[in-house]
């Protein structure tokens, strides 16, 4: 009997665009009236079925629509794609998409994500031409052979790192090859593979859940919900560093149990095989030189220029692409790489990523078809209904476990935002908190259920380490339950602040 794949999140995209031109068929047509930030002329635009309205900029126009964001929410620029108000939902004539509809929304979707997918594509690009170069593997290669008799340090300065990568540029599906170099070092100093396959997936998964300047994430999300992705960074980085410490002090007190007593090793079975796979791999070390040193500069450059320009130039994102762009140049001068091989290696990296960015096509067609189809608001009408009345606490908090379940069928952080973020988004409104804390439950949901999650990165990686399922479950779920209770903890209090 063949055994079933669980399809990819193109496919299961593509399955929800098809089911939601269905529900334009059966789902009633609506809308809200919109409110907009005209920041040239100093005033609100209302925008309804039949008519458009100038209003004047001022919190008492908030109040009076009953739309709970300040008005320096507006000014500052952290708002500026129209906002639904509240209590204005009427019905229209239905406007039901068919076959063609369908077949074109993914076009439309990447038409209208233009921007956020060039952006994908050259950081991408980025990507490769560091992988080129060799520079994250001697940065690496480099730790292990410095810290080597104090693997102590090596586990909470891996883990850091590649937290530091995930939460700026969703390093994720790269730290695959890091497993060969880390393993037989860990192994050397008399732990398990777990700590190694811990240091890297779990710095990986802690960075990501609580992602600051990640293009894959952070940024896409708060684009899709109308704000800037400035909004809550502070709170991003502080949720970061707290849950990385978290994860630093499981891992390190798995590692001494171990290292004190090896039967204590959750796969102490498997120790003789997996040391004869993993042991002559030592020799994989690369040195790390002055030139991969700057090119490691470079890179991180990148990001603080970029975090830079847009927090206090107003850059977005021609200019963020720009950095990126810029900043692959510069590396491949500094590694010398040859024109051709540059420009053959920056396709390569982008086309690794194509992947990506057409999965935030497809997800921002859906969108499409239900904007075309009108049932948008609908939905959202519904939702808030449901919601209005709802506890801060008991609503941020839901949001949380939605998007942990929603993130089974959906593992890709960006499709998930743009398909979703249009919707949730708004319902902070309706509760009266700030969008950035949707934006939060998202990313922490989606977070924390990758630690487990079977359809995202974690088998991929307990295959490359020979570890079966059922024992990561026994090492990480103590961690999870911890990390759990703290995120909904943070939600909490963060909604009241």
């Amino acid at each position: 009997m063949k055994k079933l794949k669980f399809p990819t999140a193109q496919t299961i995209l593509l399955s929800i665009a098809a089911l939601t031109a269905v529900l334009t068929w059966l789902v009633p047509s609506g809308k809200f009236d919109t409110l907009t930030y005209n920041k040239a002329e100093d005033h609100f635009v209302r925008t309804s079925l039949d008519q458009t309205k100038t209003l004047e900029a001022s919190q008492e126009t908030l109040n009076t629509l009953e739309i709970k964001i300040p008005l320096e929410k507006f000014t500052n620029g952290d708002i500026w794609k129209p906002i639904s108000i509240p209590n204005t939902y009427k019905k229209v004539a239905a406007t039901p998409q068919g076959l063609i509809a369908f077949i074109k929304s993914p076009i439309k979707g990447i038409i209208k994500a233009s921007d956020i997918i060039f952006l994908v594509l050259f950081i991408g690009g980025l990507i490769g031409i560091m992988n080129h170069t060799g520079a994250f593997d001697a940065g690496i290669s480099w730790l292990a052979a410095t810290l080597r008799g104090h693997e102590y340090i090596l586990i909470i300065l891996v883990t850091m790192l590649i937290a530091v990568g995930g939460t700026t540029f969703g390093l994720a599906e790269e730290t695959i090859a890091f497993y060969p170099i880390l393993i037989p070092i860990f192994l050397a100093a008399k732990y398990d593979a777990m700590v190694a396959l811990a240091c890297i997936y779990i710095g990986s998964s802690i960075g990501t859940m609580c992602s600051t300047v990640n293009p894959f994430s952070a940024i896409i999300a708060s684009d899709a919900a109308g704000i800037n992705w400035t909004t809550g960074l502070t709170a991003r980085i502080v949720m970061w560093a707290i849950g990385l410490a978290t994860c630093i002090l499981y891992i390190l007190r798995y590692a001494k149990r171990v290292k004190n007593d090896p039967t204590r090793s959750v796969i102490y079975d498997q120790k003789e095989a997996i040391e004869s796979l993993f042991k002559n791999n030592i020799s994989a070390s690369k040195k790390l030189t002055s030139q991969l040193i700057a090119i490691l500069v470079v890179f991180a450059l990148c990001f603080i220029v970029m975090v830079a320009g847009v927090s206090l130039l107003g850059w977005w994102f021609e200019e963020m692409i720009a950095v990126f762009f810029v900043g692959a140049i510069l590396i491949g001068i500094i590694g010398q790489i040859k024109e051709y091989t540059f420009v053959e290696t920056f396709v390569k990296g982008a086309g690794d990523l194509l992947g990506v960015a057409i999965i935030i096509g497809i997800a921002r067609g859906v969108s499409v078809l239900m904007d075309d189809g009108q049932i948008s608001d609908t939905m959202l009408y519904y939702a808030s209904t449901a919601t209005n009345d709802m506890n801060k606490g008991l609503f941020i908090n839901a949001m949380l476990y939605i998007y942990g379940g929603l993130s089974f069928f959906i593992p890709s952080s960006s499709g998930m935002a743009v398909l979703t973020m249009p919707i949730m988004s708004p319902l902070a409104d309706g509760v009266g908190i700030g969008r950035e804390l949707i934006v939060n439950a998202y990313q922490y949901g989606m977070g924390l259920f990758a630690f487990i999650n079977p359809t995202g990165l974690i088998l991929a990686s307990l295959a490359i380490v020979k570890v079966g399922y059922d024992k990561w479950l026994k090492f990480v779920m103590p961690l999870v339950i911890i990390l759990v209770i703290f995120t909904m903890l943070v939600l909490t209090v963060s909604v009241y602040l």
